[in-house]
């Protein structure tokens, strides 16, 4: 991606310019940023993804000002006629190639961040209700129109009747309708409500990851159990003296404790494994056919669910680590950056780099490229 040539999806910024100016700082308007656009998936093709149970989705009523939300699979739709509903469907990449190619389009943030589309239809006056993000996200029209409000509201309380996250005390600043083609950017926090104007409003969502410390840590620390080889010492205390407080930990174990948990912190490579596995772990709902192994000749591309991502010296593929040096480490990480490598590029590979490759095409992480 030439991320130093303007575009007109950023408003004539080019992606360099947009993380300077407004990435997490302030949110951006762009009309006509996605000109001739054309929405992913139908209302039809939407229902049946909704009605799947290997599909996350959520149906948003306000018939008669009574807020529900009801968790997929939703066997059946309202009405477009009937007003005050929305179908939100989660991850729209993993199921469709144009909902992936749509989001393809936004990995000038790094994809450590880059989370998933969601796609939202509605009828008119549909909506989810004033709330607030914990991460960035881009609001791109499809079809239909949406009004929104925003606001930098930091005094926000939550509303403790419906079933939905909606700011009881919401104070918009600002106001637009978004025409197909359009795009709202948004930074985490900023308060903001989308209401459908007219039935068949589609909106697309691309949204960010944004671990708190606490639940990276949560994700991370289980990992380094797999740093433990089981053959460190056992502890002992032959100093231990009678206690008069039995239940009380002693000191030395404490300690001995606290040195065990830094001593797998620190073992080399060990946070960047833990981490990388953790941020290309596929969703709970996400599954893989398997395959074959690539036919000799043959490009690779990642499968659209696949998650992958490297550092100076490994390479990690749906939750899994590999070390990787030299030309092998430069193609494969091609091979993320652009989510494919060419047939001569894959004749590059040594043998042990090309027998990997072909086992990720069995596990169906990787396909062959349609020449």
């Amino acid at each position: 991606m030439q991320i130093d040539l303007p575009t007109p999806m950023l408003a004539g910024l080019s992606p360099a310019q947009f993380m300077r100016k407004h990435w997490q700082k302030k949110p951006l308007v762009v009309r006509q940023a996605f000109a001739d656009v054309q929405p992913p998936a139908s209302l039809k093709e939407l229902a049946a993804l909704a009605a799947r149970d290997d599909v996350e989705s959520r149906l948003v009523t306000a018939f008669d000002g009574a807020w529900k939300l009801k968790h997929g699979p939703i066997p059946r739709l309202p009405a477009m006629s009937k007003p005050g509903w929305t179908l939100l469907v989660q991850g729209l990449d993993q199921h469709l190639a144009d909902a992936r190619a749509l989001l393809d389009l936004f990995r000038f943030a790094p994809d450590a961040r880059l989370d998933d589309l969601m796609l939202s239809v509605a009828s008119d006056g549909g909506g989810v209700g004033p709330h607030f993000d914990s991460y960035d996200v881009f609001l791109i029209q499809l079809a239909g129109r949406r009004r929104w409000r925003i606001g930098a509201q930091r005094d926000a309380v939550l509303r403790d009747d419906v079933p939905l996250k909606i700011i009881a005390n919401f104070k918009p600043e600002q106001e637009f309708v978004l025409e197909p083609g359009d795009m709202l950017y948004l930074p985490p926090g900023w308060a903001h409500d989308g209401v459908a104007v007219g039935p068949g409003c589609m909106t697309g969502s691309v949204g960010f990851r944004a671990s708190t410390a606490e639940g990276l840590a949560a994700e991370l620390l289980p990992r380094f159990l797999d740093e433990i080889d089981g053959t460190g010492k056992l502890y002992a205390d032959p100093r231990q003296e009678a206690s008069a407080e039995p239940a009380r930990v002693p000191a030395a174990l404490l300690d001995f404790a606290r040195r065990a948990v830094e001593a797998a912190v620190q073992r080399p490579l060990a946070l960047e494994r833990a981490l990388g596995e953790a941020l290309t772990e596929p969703k709970a709902n996400v599954w893989f056919e398997l395959g074959e192994t690539l036919p000799p000749g043959q490009g690779a591309v990642l499968d659209r669910r696949s998650r992958m991502l490297y550092d100076d010296a490994q390479v990690f593929l749906n939750g899994e680590s590999f070390r990787a040096s030299g030309r092998d480490a430069v193609l494969m990480r091609g091979l993320a950056d652009r989510r494919a490598l060419t047939a001569a590029e894959v004749a590059r590979l040594s043998p042990g780099a090309r027998e990997l490759l072909d086992q990720w095409t069995e596990d169906g992480w990787v396909q062959p490229l349609a020449s």
